[in-house]
């Protein structure tokens, strides 16, 4: 049973890391847009990246505590184990205190409802420069995926150890 949480928590943490790496390949040609531009390309994306999110992050952050729970304390499949959950917990912590903030920011004129609305509203009012703004979310994305490379290459490591 262990090996096959293990084998899903790495799955779950390679979707965490894609997601937050396909965001930063984007970073180049996204500095070459206007403010409309980039605006309106921002809200394209939300409704995927939110449900792999849900699946990827959300799914990792809960399994890895259980997998860390199953392993036996002090091995090597342990400590890597917990290295990929506090790499994904940092990760987490830099969506919730840069990224939504900025988000909430971007959608504040568009039309959303239901869970969506609360979701996003928690930062809401909140202005700045575009450009100050498009950076904050751009690098929080290049930092979420660098620390979702480190967590995926924990997680591999913890297979093999």
């Amino acid at each position: 049973m262990t090996q096959a949480l293990s084998v899903l928590a790495v799955l779950l943490v390679a979707v965490t890391m894609g997601l937050a790496l396909a965001h930063a390949l984007e970073f180049p040609g996204k500095l070459r847009l206007d403010e409309q531009t980039y605006r309106a390309v921002q809200a394209i994306y939300y409704p995927g990246f939110t449900i792999g999110g849900l699946i990827g992050e959300l799914g990792a952050l809960l399994l890895l505590p259980v997998l860390l729970f199953l392993l036996p304390i002090g091995g090597d499949r342990f400590w890597w184990t917990a290295a990929a959950l506090a790499c994904l917990a940092a990760g987490h912590a830099v969506y919730w205190l840069v990224t939504h903030p900025v988000n909430a920011v971007w959608l504040q004129d568009t039309d959303i409802s239901g869970p969506g609305a609360a979701f996003f509203s928690i930062y809401a009012g909140r202005e700045a420069d575009w450009q100050h703004l498009r950076n904050l979310w751009e690098y929080s994305h290049i930092a979420r995926a660098v620390l979702g490379m480190v967590a995926l290459t924990a997680m591999v490591i913890a297979q093999t150890a």
